[in-house]
């Protein structure tokens, strides 16, 4: 196969396809002004960084890992705390146990974190009352308030995204290499939540197993590295690609094209045209990349993406995030996992069981049903099960917070419920307690397709 390595020369052929979910930002030239000011401002991660998570998600399509994929569907500025980030992470880090060890299986974890400021919306404009203003895009492009200053899309906010992306990453970096993250830690992540939870009593209980293992392997002299930091990833949808593009820096290393706002990127499913800007601004920067797959995608278009995006089949480079719906997962993801995999194409498989099942409450507020993300995630691992391959990993939208905002889990939210804390800045999020029982049920699925 000849090779078709990209060149800093390719970078900006995306400007001339069409480039959907794009703002309609009102001055070009303070547009340019900020781009070109973050075009000169520090990467937010390394290049051998990407090149690490790639050889990780190269394991998961080998079927020798499993990703671990969350946070906000939408950060905010506001959220860039520390007690917001330590809540996220404690939550994926108790997601990450209950799988390492239910399960037995190495787990990467990766956050939609510090970057995740931008969501394309099904309409470009929002009513209410009779008043008509551009819908919210996210922290990145404008406020969530519904006024027309609010709502007006503000190209500095690119900058603040930046900022704000750097601060959630340092939090995040001093959390899992300054000793949070350590294994001894397991019961500490839960002190705020055992005794109301059965999620977290169940939790406990492993702990104590965890507990009684580390202090056995301590006894006879074995007290890895691994125990005490952890390897911590950040991911986004690049939406924005004037924000991405303006942080896509040069490897000293290689002379190849990296995008340094974040280690993973992925393209949405209302992005992902093959002839469109996204596919092809991302098929020229050489992070691992992964790209949404919705019910209505077809074999041919999966094997497309496969030849613009990963034409030399590299391992770990393209990740298949599906997104299907309970309803239909059974039926939709068989002939794209088999014909995909009758090609020979390396390609890590994820299951995103958020997005394809949200619904309008009475209320007015947009939920999902918990038995139906975990039905959605049974269907993606009967059915890699049948076929024979590996079911890689799950990309979920939680909080570390008591939210209530998802119907149904341990914790029994009802419809009646989700006034109560409805917190999110656009989709509804699993809540801590939700988080760790579908960590449960996953293990367990697991166990059964190993």
């Amino acid at each position: 196969m000849v090779s078709v390595l990209p060149t800093n020369s390719n970078l900006d052929t995306w400007r001339d396809l069409p480039a959907v979910q794009q703002p309609e930002w009102p001055d070009p030239g303070e547009l340019k002004a900020v781009v070109d000011e973050l075009s000169q401002l520090p990467p937010l991660v390394f290049a051998g960084e990407c090149d690490q998570l790639k050889d990780r998600l190269a394991a998961v399509a080998r079927g020798e890992a499993f990703v671990l994929q969350g946070g906000d569907c939408a950060e905010t500025f506001a959220g860039a705390t520390a007690s917001d980030v330590r809540n996220k992470l404690k939550t994926l880090l108790q997601m990450a146990v209950v799988l390492t060890y239910a399960a037995s299986v190495p787990v990467v974890k990766i956050g939609r974190i510090a970057g995740q400021f931008a969501k394309p919306r099904s309409k470009p404009t929002e009513t209410r009352d009779g008043v008509t203003l551009p819908a919210y895009r996210g922290d990145m492009v404008n406020g969530f308030e519904f006024t027309p200053e609010a709502r007006t899309p503000d190209p500095r906010r690119l900058l603040r995204a930046y900022h704000s992306a750097a601060v959630t990453l340092n939090l995040a970096r001093a959390f899992t290499m300054g000793g949070y993250a350590d294994l001894r830690q397991v019961h500490a992540w839960n002190q705020d939540f055992v005794a109301e939870s059965p999620a977290g009593q169940r939790y406990e209980r492993l702990a104590g197993e965890i507990d009684r293992a580390l202090t056995f392997m301590q006894a006879c002299g074995a007290d890895p590295a691994e125990f005490h930091t952890v390897e911590f990833y950040s991911s986004h949808e690049a939406l924005i690609l004037d924000y991405d593009r303006a942080l896509t820096r040069t490897d000293s290393r290689t002379g190849l094209p990296y995008d340094v706002s974040g280690h993973f990127v992925w393209i949405g499913e209302r992005t992902r045209q093959l002839d469109g800007a996204h596919v092809e601004f991302l098929r020229h920067i050489r992070n691992p990349i992964g790209v949404k797959l919705g019910p209505t995608t077809t074999p041919e278009e999966a094997l497309a993406l496969i030849e613009k995006l990963d034409p030399e089949r590299e391992p770990g480079r393209l990740t298949f995030i599906t997104r299907m719906g309970a309803s239909r997962v059974r039926d939709a993801l068989p002939t794209l996992v088999e014909k995909v995999t009758a090609t020979g194409a390396k390609v890590a498989w994820i299951c995103d069981p958020m997005h394809g099942n949200t619904f309008e409450a009475p209320s007015g507020h947009k939920t999902r049903r918990v038995t139906d993300v975990l039905d959605e995630v049974a269907g993606f691992f009967e059915v890699h099960r049948a076929l024979g391959t590996h079911p890689g990993g799950i990309h979920i939208e939680f909080t570390g917070d008591d939210v209530t905002e998802c119907v149904g889990g341990g914790a029994e939210i009802s419809e009646a419920d989700l006034h109560e804390r409805y917190e999110t800045a656009c989709d509804p999020r699993l809540n801590r307690s939700q988080s760790l029982d579908l960590a449960f049920l996953v293990a367990e699925m697991y166990r059964q397709t190993h």
